[in-house]
């Protein structure tokens, strides 16, 4: 069984087609029907059904491609952990991020580590923290950002990079808003714009209200931080969102005012897998984000 007839079948049977697939490979479509055909005889099954334009694959097919597909990743990694390891200062690093960090952490630090390390690129992945978290522990994704960081996980390590505050995030309109601070059991009567579940933030808020007595009236929910800031500001609820969402071009017709009772805040920091070792190009970007975030701390951020 040779590496190019698995390649060529994981292409045909997501085509269903075998010229399509030949035109992708770049390659003549009888090599492509020779090395199927080679590779059903040496297996001595049949993997497609054939009729038609399109083929499709047999029960056993199927079962074989989901075992191929797997060991194909395994040997994507295994390229790429060579190159790294050769080339320290190129390569790819597949990093994950929550929405909440994306408009401002994710940006900032990338434009700043590439001015070092111009030569490393990146592929980024969005998800939630579990989402992020099952990828880091299967090797879809090298690194993730995320909030809050998880501190006794069998399958990643958590690296803490800051601890910031959730601030509560009101209409303009809001019989509240000239208030300095304020208690989270004022809100207990307001509608509340918060994401949906399976996000942390979520789970964050409703620990918090849960902790001063009271359950919140959910008016509407989201996953994404410029709808909720949009909900709010058209007077449609209240939200508690983090501190860094909210300092970055503030929306017109909201006020953000901090929570002191209780202390609403959320760890921010990345994940590395705990079970496998870091390719030398995350190890260098591990190290700048430990250096980058202890000079931003020295300096109050």
């Amino acid at each position: 069984m040779e590496l190019r007839q698995i390649k060529y079948f994981i292409k045909v049977a997501e085509l269903e087609h075998v010229s399509e697939a030949a035109l992708e490979l770049h390659v003549a479509q009888s090599a492509v029907s020779r090395q199927i055909a080679n590779l059903e005889d040496e297996l001595g099954v049949k993997l497609f059904l054939r009729g038609g334009r399109k083929i499709q694959l047999t029960s056993v097919g199927e079962l074989f491609l989901e075992h191929v597909e797997r060991a194909m990743l395994e040997f994507d990694k295994a390229e790429k952990a060579v190159y790294d390891f050769l080339n320290p200062e190129s390569g790819t690093i597949r990093l994950g991020f929550p929405i909440s960090l994306a408009a401002k952490t994710l940006p900032n630090v990338i434009s700043a580590f590439r001015k070092e390390h111009p030569q490393i690129g990146f592929q980024l992945h969005q998800g939630t923290v579990k989402e992020l978290t099952d990828a880091v522990i299967s090797g879809q994704i090298d690194i993730a950002f995320v909030s809050p960081v998880p501190t006794s996980h069998d399958d990643v390590k958590g690296h803490i990079f800051f601890t910031e505050k959730m601030m509560a995030l009101l209409p303009a309109s809001h019989e509240l808003t000239n208030e300095p601070y304020l208690r989270l059991m004022q809100l207990r009567h307001e509608p509340f714009v918060i994401f949906r579940q399976g996000y942390h933030i979520r789970d964050i808020i409703m620990k918090a209200c849960t902790q001063v007595g009271f359950q919140p009236r959910i008016a509407f929910e989201g996953e994404d931080v410029d709808t909720i800031k949009g909900l709010v500001s058209a007077g449609l609820g209240v939200s508690i969102l983090p501190e860094i969402t909210l300092t970055d071009l503030p929306m017109r017709d909201t006020k953000s005012i901090e929570i002191i009772e209780p202390n609403v805040s959320r760890t921010v920091g990345i994940i590395l897998p705990s079970k496998r070792e870091v390719a030398p190009s995350e190890q260098v970007f591990f190290e700048f984000l430990k250096n980058y975030y202890e000079r931003l701390n020295r300096f109050g951020y």
